[in-house]
């Protein structure tokens, strides 16, 4: 039972993402690009390795991706008066727009992937990914001590 419950969830994982993936070329951008251009929308004035964090990427893979978004204006660098040698991304207004149809997209394609599902179930099922991630953080915390 566990392994095909690990099986389903990595699979559905991977479509999800994979539809996402997909339906951003619309917007010129590869999924990992769309995600940092959500990201910054979201919380804006970060360091570039909050970033890279958060999209399990590496630091240097994060300043590649934000170099060519940067060139075709979707993101903005701006010294961080903290610590010079670091850079705070914000999002400029073409990257709000597009994150808005981005969240549009995502739900439309989410909309798509539950359908099968009923109101009540969708809650069960957001209620249980929840529960999974809030034990996933308490464990962190517990690690990190």
């Amino acid at each position: 039972m566990m392994n095909n419950l690990a099986y389903l969830l990595v699979d559905k994982s991977r479509l999800v993402r994979r539809r996402f993936d997909d339906s951003v070329r619309d917007h010129e951008l590869t999924g990992p690009q769309a995600r940092l251009v959500l990201l910054v929308d979201r919380q804006p004035l970060a360091r570039q390795s909050f970033y890279a964090e958060e999209l399990e990427v590496e630091p240097i893979t994060l300043c590649r991706m934000v170099d060519r978004l940067e060139e075709r204006g979707w993101l903005a660098r701006q010294p961080d008066p903290a610590d010079r040698r670091a850079w705070l991304l914000s999002p400029t207004a073409k990257c709000h727009d597009t994150a808005d149809e981005l969240r549009n997209s995502l739900e439309g394609l989410l909309d798509d992937l539950l359908e099968p599902l009923d109101a009540e179930e969708r809650t069960q099922l957001a209620s249980l990914l929840s529960k999974i991630g809030n034990s996933d953080m308490q464990s962190a915390q517990v690690a990190h001590g």
